[in-house]
């Protein structure tokens, strides 16, 4: 059964934050972490927002991007390509309007393209995802 990775996660990866360690002891656990093409984008984006911030040089912005390359290819990641369909998905899981299951446009595409792929685990550190990843029926997993 394979767990689901969000950008939350994967960025403790690759920054040192509080939940890092319990993270990486908890992908070194598992045989196979699925890693969307959101999320690569988003960690992205978070790199970018800290080199244009200032809080990072441009060649430790691209050493950081390289590091994920690198990180993502080893087992035991799969990245994952983002469905055409999960848009739609997870435009689906907002009209039905759950009362506990609000969660930001990003999160909520994570969760359309676990439906999307089958995934049923997620890891996030996300508080409002994972009550909607909860609502929608997955296994969540936060790692504090």
């Amino acid at each position: 059964m394979s767990l689901y990775l969000d950008t939350s996660c994967l960025l403790k990866l690759l920054l040192p934050e509080a939940e890092s360690r319990r993270v990486a002891e908890m992908v070194e656990s598992e045989e196979h972490v699925a890693v969307s093409t959101l999320a690569q984008l988003e960690a992205a984006t978070q790199v970018h927002w800290r080199v244009a911030g200032g809080h990072l040089k441009p060649p430790g912005g691209r050493a950081l991007l390289a590091r994920m390359d690198d990180l993502l290819r080893q087992a035991p990641f799969d990245v994952v390509r983002a469905p055409a369909e999960v848009i739609d998905a997870a435009e689906q899981h907002v009209r039905a309007l759950p009362r506990s299951g609000y969660c930001p446009t990003l999160d909520r595409l994570h969760l359309a393209i676990m439906q999307a792929l089958g995934f049923d685990r997620l890891l996030t550190n996300d508080d409002a995802q994972a009550r909607a990843g909860r609502a929608l029926g997955f296994a969540v997993t936060l790692p504090r």
